[in-house]
C-alpha cells in the first residue's frame, strides 16, 4: 500500500470509525482499524461485530493493499499531527509507515486475516433526512432500559404508521415516542436497535446533511451517506404493545410554560430525596399547580407556577430525572400535562406538538 491523502479528511474518518473498535480477547483484531486502499480512494473499517463501520476518502493510491493497526493508536497520532497538509502511507512488511513535512511514524501493523467482513445489508429500504433520522431517535432514546435483562426494551423502536416513522422506548418506568412525518414510506412492522449501538449511530450521523439510506433485514440494519455505511444488529423480540398503557381520555389537564417548569423542576431537586422524587399538586378549582420535596437532610420546597388548568384535584409523585430528560423533545414554549389519577401514568407533551409523547409512572411512596 502507498497512497497520499489530507490529513483533516483522514483525521476525521478516524476518529470516527476508532470509537467502534472493539474490546475482544479471542479476536484481537477488533481493536484494529483497516485500511483497505483501492481504486481511487482509502476505506477505513471498523466493528465489535454487533456494529461496523465503513468510511471512504478520497485520496491518491499509488500502490492498492491492506493494513491493520490498533485504532487507540491512530486516533492518539492523528489527534495531534499537524494540520491542513497531507500525509504519505505506506505499508512496509505489514508496518504502517506515516509522513508528514515534520513527522516520520512508524506503527506496528496486525495480522488482518482474521478481520470480520462488515455486512452488506440486503432486504427493505427508505431514504430519510440524516437530520430526521437524528431528531427521531434523540427524541426517546434516553427512555431505553440500559440493562440487557430484556433487550427488547434495551432499544429504540422503529416503525411506520402510514406517513409516519415511529421511534419508541420504554424502560418500563417512562416511555417515549416521537413521530417522524415521511411521504410514502412503505410498511415497516417493527425494528428494534440495540440501545448500546445508538451512541454511535448519533455521533457519526450528526453532522451529515444529505439524506440516509435505511436497508434492513431481520437480522441486520445499514444506514449510508456520503460515503459513511454503518451496519448494526437487530435484537430478535417482540416490543411491548405499549399503546395500550397510553389513556386516552384524561380528567385533569395542565399547560404551564416549559422554561417555568424547567426551574421549577431544578429548584425542587435540591430538596428531592434519594429516590428523586417530587410531588405534584393540580387543583383547578383553586388554581393550583404545585411541585414540592422535601429531603430530611436539606429541608423542603414548595413553588408555584401559573398554569391553564382543567379537571378535577390530583396529587402524584413521579421520579424528577425522567421528568427532566424530555425536555429535550419537546420544542414548544408550552408543556402540556395529562393525568387520570394518582395511581395512572402521567402524559407529557408539547402544547403545540403532538408528535412526541411522554409517559411517567407514578411513584407510590
Amino acid at each position: 500500500m502507498k497512497i497520499e491523502c489530507g490529513i483533516e479528511k483522514i483525521k476525521n474518518g478516524i476518529l470516527q470509525v476508532e470509537k467502534i473498535t472493539g474490546k475482544n480477547l479471542t479476536l484481537p483484531v477488533l481493536s484494529s482499524v483497516l485500511f483497505i486502499a483501492s481504486g481511487k480512494s482509502l476505506k477505513l473499517r471498523a466493528t465489535n461485530l454487533s456494529l461496523g463501520v465503513e468510511i471512504e476518502i478520497p485520496a491518491k493510491i499509488e500502490k492498492e493493499g491492506i493494513v491493520a493497526i490498533s485504532g487507540g493508536t491512530l486516533a492518539g497520532i492523528f489527534s495531534n499531527v499537524f494540520q491542513n497538509e497531507n500525509v504519505q502511507i505506506e505499508s512496509i512488511d505489514g508496518n504502517l509507515m506515516l509522513k508528514t513535512k515534520k513527522s516520520r511514524i512508524k506503527l506496528k501493523g496486525q495480522n488482518h486475516d482474521d478481520f470480520p467482513t462488515i455486512p452488506i445489508v440486503e432486504g427493505k429500504t427508505f431514504e430519510i433526512q440524516a437530520k430526521k433520522l437524528i431528531e427521531g431517535i434523540k427524541s426517546v432514546y434516553y427512555s431505553s432500559s440500559v440493562s440487557d435483562i430484556k433487550p427488547e426494551i434495551s432499544s429504540v423502536y422503529m416503525y411506520s404508521d402510514g406517513d409516519n416513522l415511529v421511534f419508541v422506548s420504554t424502560d418500563s418506568f417512562r416511555l417515549a415516542e416521537k413521530k417522524i412525518k415521511i411521504k410514502n414510506i412503505e410498511e415497516i412492522q417493527g425494528i428494534l436497535i440495540p440501545f448500546k449501538n445508538i451512541p454511535e449511530i448519533l455521533r457519526i450521523f450528526s453532522e451529515i446533511e444529505d439524506d440516509v439510506r435505511v436497508c434492513f433485514n431481520k437480522n441486520q440494519i445499514s444506514f449510508s451517506s456520503d460515503g459513511v455505511y454503518l451496519t448494526s444488529r437487530i435484537i430478535d423480540g417482540v416490543f411491548p404493545d405499549y399503546r395500550q398503557i397510553i389513556p386516552k381520555d384524561f380528567t385533569v389537564e395542565a399547560v404551564v410554560l416549559k422554561q417555568d417548569l424547567l426551574n421549577a423542576l431544578k429548584l425542587s431537586n435540591i430538596f428531592s430525596d434519594k429516590f428523586n422524587q417530587i410531588n405534584l399538586l393540580i387543583n383547578p378549582k383553586e388554581k393550583v399547580f404545585e411541585l414540592s420535596s422535601q429531603n430530611n437532610d436539606v429541608g423542603e420546597n414548595k413553588t408555584y407556577l401559573d398554569a391553564a388548568l382543567k379537571g378535577e384535584e390530583v396529587v402524584l409523585g413521579f421520579n424528577y430525572k425522567y421528568f427532566l430528560d424530555c425536555f429535550q423533545s419537546i420544542n414548544s414554549d408550552s408543556i402540556s400535562i395529562k393525568i387520570n389519577q394518582s395511581s395512572k401514568p402521567m402524559i407529557i407533551s408539547g402544547a403545540s406538538d403532538n408528535s412526541f409523547t411522554y409517559l411517567i409512572m407514578p411513584m407510590n411512596r
